[in-house]
């Protein structure tokens, strides 16, 4: 499960903005996932507590926004929206697709005190 793992990479980074920005207390982490980011939203929920444990996130909810995954038809110029990286273009059914959108994860906001 490597969700876990970034969870901690989380919480290493809101303890970095912390020290540049000056806080002590985050009460939300707001995150934000591509549908091909191969993150699992459910394991991320199920590690976020023992992550943020002794953290100065130890009390912070989590909130997770899913992107779409996104692709332009290498064939027809189609842009679509796809679940799977093994997707056909919806227009032409081609597999022939370059992603644009969709494999990032990132640390969208904080709310602190």
């Amino acid at each position: 499960m490597h969700e876990l793992s970034l969870c901690e990479n989380i919480v290493v980074s809101i303890e970095e903005a912390a020290l540049t920005e000056g806080f002590n207390i985050v009460t939300a982490v707001y995150i934000g996932i591509g549908q091909l980011s191969c993150v699992e939203p459910a394991a991320l929920r199920f590690c976020f507590d023992p992550a943020t444990s002794g953290s100065i996130a130890r009390n912070a909810q989590l909130f997770i926004t899913v992107y779409p995954g996104l692709a332009k038809c290498k064939q027809c110029g189609a842009s679509l929206e796809i679940e799977n990286y093994y997707d056909a273009c919806s227009c032409c059914e081609s597999f022939d697709l370059d992603i644009t959108g969709g494999e990032e994860m990132q640390i969208e906001s904080l709310e602190v005190a």
